[in-house]
């Protein structure tokens, strides 16, 4: 997408994946890859799981809304100093707009505390969602977040250690975990926790079409993959690399046409 849109306006742009597990390396290659990144002349990165918390302590300035959501998936180098952004919340804020622009806000229910998850839950408390409700393995983590937003958003955001105790009433589920990833598959909560007048919201996406979705739309719920949060999140971050504002609509072709291309079944 980075590449075609930076064609699009005239510029040469290398998009070099630099991935973990076909390195056989872990979080803690970080530091050596950033500063390599940066001697190398990359104008900066995009960080995903499991880093976007790992890198910030690397960085040498955050946005406000990295700042507090905790997690940094874009890093700018500039000037001899290192920039860390968020532009998930912003993705996911404007895939919900775009594709559920209806859906009910009274309570929502969110499975992640990570990186992902703390992106999701800011955003969801800007869309003005009226009670949060995050679950997560590591209840510790789910608690960490809730806390982390309480000052802002009393009363709005608390920790829940069973998805069973908290579906009853909501309208909405995020999934934000890496379960239903390509090597992680998988349900992240039981189906039978399902229902028919959910709208369910997935930022996995690859593949697009996860065993949770597949099974929401045969219930009938409505639903929101992670093309839209990847799309716009991207083009954020495209700006932050270029000064120059991407076209989403463009880049979302540039992605489903990939997606398409990828293989059959979007089984990645």
């Amino acid at each position: 997408m980075h590449e075609e849109e930076a064609a699009a306006h005239g510029l040469r742009c290398v998009y070099q994946r630099i991935d973990l597990d076909r390195l056989g390396l872990t979080a803690e290659a970080l530091p050596d890859l950033l500063a390599a990144a940066e001697r190398t002349g990359f104008a900066g990165v995009n960080v995903t799981h499991p880093c976007k918390q790992a890198v910030m302590p690397l960085l040498t300035d955050l946005s406000d809304e990295a700042r507090v959501i905790g997690s940094v998936n874009t890093v700018v180098f500039a000037g001899g100093r290192r920039a860390g952004y968020n532009t998930d919340w912003s993705g996911f804020r404007q895939s919900v707009r775009d594709r559920l622009p209806d859906a009910g806000l009274g309570r929502v229910v969110q499975l992640g505390a990570g990186g992902a998850g703390a992106a999701t839950a800011y955003a969801m408390l800007d869309l003005g969602v009226r009670e949060l409700i995050v679950v997560d393995t590591v209840h510790e983590r789910a608690s960490s977040l809730a806390n982390r937003f309480a000052a802002a958003c009393p009363g709005r955001v608390r920790a829940e250690r069973d998805v069973s105790a908290a579906m009853p009433g909501a309208e909405g589920l995020i999934h934000a975990t890496p379960t239903g990833m390509s090597g992680h598959p998988g349900l992240p909560l039981p189906a039978s926790l399902l229902r028919r007048d959910l709208w369910v919201a997935d930022v996995v996406y690859f593949p697009l079409e996860t065993e949770l979705l597949r099974a929401a739309r045969q219930l009938g719920c409505r639903t929101l993959d992670g093309a839209g949060m990847a799309v716009s999140q991207a083009a954020e971050a495209f700006r932050l690399f270029t000064g120059l504002s991407a076209d989403a609509a463009r880049m979302r072709g540039v992605f489903e046409s990939f997606d398409a291309s990828t293989s059959p079944g979007r089984d990645r």
